[in-house]
């Protein structure tokens, strides 16, 4: 394989209400940071086969001096390398299509668009009983799978914000 396709991105959320931040808009705010850390080598191997809530040791996410150690971090989700999203309830790790109402990956609205007042105006709408076939990933870890969403559920002895340092960015997605 090439050496980018043996990676992962990694989004780590912080969940420790302790800790203080701003967000893009300046807003102070407690918790709910997220990191976005890669997955490479011999990590990117120990990930393969897990499946979404399975706890992971930190030990495996990041790079070099980077990484979670003392961290237990639970697999919350994640994409593959098209965007399609990962479900809890589909076993396996292959791309399947299912029929589905409002729920993961699928948000079960209808855009109208509409004149009104000699302007156009869209509306949406939420019918009850809309069903739609969409494509969605297992919950295994496969090759295909570029970005795993985790969650902190144990923290180790430093806390997030000071082991990502400055350049642990906030994942935009």
């Amino acid at each position: 394989m090439a050496g980018n396709d043996a990676e992962f991105v990694a989004v780590v959320n912080d969940t420790d209400s302790s800790v203080a931040h701003t967000d893009k808009n300046g807003k102070a705010r407690t918790g709910g940071k997220a990191y976005s850390l890669k997955i490479t080598g011999n990590n990117h191997a120990q990930m393969l086969g897990k499946r979404i809530g399975d706890v992971v040791d930190g030990l495996f996410v990041g790079e070099g001096d980077k990484t979670l150690n003392g961290y237990k971090l639970e697999i919350t989700g994640g994409s593959d390398k098209t965007g399609t999203p990962m479900r809890r309830d589909l076993e396996g790790g292959n791309r399947q299509s299912i029929l589905v109402t409002q729920s993961t990956g699928y948000k079960g609205e209808v855009i109208v668009n509409k004149k009104k007042g000699g302007e156009q105006r869209r509306f949406r709408y939420k019918p009850d009983g809309l069903r739609k076939r969409r494509n969605f990933r297992g919950n295994t870890i496969t090759q295909d799978t570029r970005q795993i969403n985790l969650r902190v559920v144990e923290s180790g002895n430093k806390p997030l914000a000071t082991i990502l340092g400055a350049e642990g960015e906030e994942a935009s997605e």
